[in-house]
């Protein structure tokens, strides 16, 4: 990683100033990868908050000086200046102005930093290789700790979904950050660029550990998800056939799975209660919303649901069990009741402009390396806004994966085709690991 980044620092000249600004260019992509690679572990806030915190000093100081070229400019820019001025007029009608405030910096600001960091510091072939890298190894491992964990040392039957009892990263967040690296590395696996015997192993292994760990904690969100992301990788190469049917198989073998894909039990979930719930909220605040504050729904003290379930049709009313979830578990319906409707029209304004870009990227595709990427970027798009049908994924791991994914599509639409370069990048970068 080092070597492919430092070739690209033009050392004007050998003096200290120099060598101290090439220092902290190359800290930059190096503590964004280390911020990356930790997204999924638990009890690792002040590494990422240092590695975060850091390249933007980093960043701060080469703008300073003039001493980088980093760049705003993306398709993707007006659509986030939109959303975030949307969410800061919504602050004056904000039922909690302080969780408003925060959050806005918080889960929206940040995460868009790392997509800018991302766009300006992973932009050619052989970067996008590393940053796969580090998403493929950073997934890998963690599923290998968790299922450790949660069945080994915490003594959990293989009937229990994993990640019930973890805090920062639950059961319904952990399949958005395998399904992508999972995708990643199929998109390795199933190059036709030459690659040693042994990497083509350990990615095939490291593909089944996250296919695996993604279908232990039996969320139907996280198939459908997956599923579609293979299917679309599919008609690329026939060989992720194999992955469907292995899917398939340990959706029978795992115990407890088929339990929670039959039809009573998609039919009569509480998901049902929580739209209509959400949705009544929604037409209470159908402009601004209620604030973009993640705490306001759930917080009795500024949103009585109650009031609001008493308007449910009657099958629809008394909550989940007797108790109202503090949150829609929708990220559409999430983005609709916290920002109103016009917040929602400007989110999907990012959305289509991601698919735009995609599409572009697609018809200027000529070798056979890069429309890999595009299928993988798409797949891996499509996933995720499928898995957020059923989910919050605006804040923590996922809302990493989502700008993570936003920045892939970005630059694979700014660096267009380097056919017929851009096979002997991908040859370069097939080389063992370490290097």
């Amino acid at each position: 990683m080092l070597k492919i980044f430092s070739s690209d620092i033009i050392m004007e000249n050998e003096t200290k100033s120099g060598l101290f600004f090439a220092v902290l260019t190359l800290a930059i992509p190096l503590l964004t990868g280390i911020y990356l690679f930790f997204t999924p572990f638990p009890h690792t806030t002040s590494i990422k908050e240092f590695c975060f915190y850091g390249s933007l000093l980093a960043l701060i100081v080469l703008l300073v000086f003039r001493k980088t070229n980093f760049s705003l400019r993306s398709p993707l820019t007006i659509p986030f200046a939109a959303f975030f001025f949307w969410g800061l007029f919504g602050l004056f009608f904000a039922l909690d102005l302080n969780n408003s405030a925060h959050d806005l910096r918080a889960h929206f600001l940040k995460y868009v930093a790392i997509y800018f960091l991302l766009i300006n510091y992973f932009d050619s072939h052989k970067k996008l290789e590393v940053l796969s890298r580090i998403i493929i190894a950073s997934a890998t491992i963690f599923s290998l700790w968790a299922i450790i964990v949660f069945y080994f040392v915490d003594g959990n039957s293989f009937s229990v979904r994993l990640g019930v009892t973890f805090l920062e990263i639950h059961t319904d967040y952990i399949g958005f950050v395998l399904i992508f690296a999972l995708i990643l590395a199929l998109n390795k696996l199933i190059s036709n660029h030459p690659k040693p015997v042994m990497i083509k192993v350990l990615l095939f292994i490291s593909a089944f550990i996250l296919c695996l760990t993604t279908l232990l904690t039996q969320s139907r969100g996280s198939l459908i998800a997956l599923l579609i992301a293979l299917i679309i990788l599919s008609f690329l190469n026939k060989k992720i056939l194999i992955f469907i049917i292995i899917t398939v198989l340990l959706v029978v073998v795992i115990p407890g799975f088929k339990g929670r894909i039959n039809l009573r039990e998609i039919l009569n979930n509480e998901r049902f209660q929580m739209n209509a719930l959400t949705m009544e909220i929604i037409k209470a605040n159908p402009i601004t919303g209620i604030g973009f504050g993640m705490q306001i729904y759930g917080n009795v003290n500024r949103i009585d649901l109650k009031q609001f379930d008493s308007k449910l049709p009657k099958k629809y009313q008394g909550g989940v069990g007797g108790t109202f979830i503090g949150s829609p578990h929708n990220t559409i319906l999430d983005i609709a009741v916290r920002t109103g409707i016009v917040g929602l029209i400007i989110f999907l304004s990012i959305v289509l402009t991601a698919l735009w870009m995609i599409w572009q990227a697609w018809k200027s595709a000529r070798s056979e390396y890069y429309k890999s990427w595009i299928a993988c970027s798409f797949a891996a798009f499509l996933s995720f806004m499928t898995a957020a049908l059923f989910a919050d994924t605006t804040f923590g791991p996922p809302a990493v994966v989502f700008y993570t994914i936003l920045a892939l599509i970005t630059i694979l639409w700014k660096i267009k085709d380097e056919s017929p370069t851009a096979s002997n990048l991908a040859a370069k970068t097939e080389e063992p690991v370490a290097s």
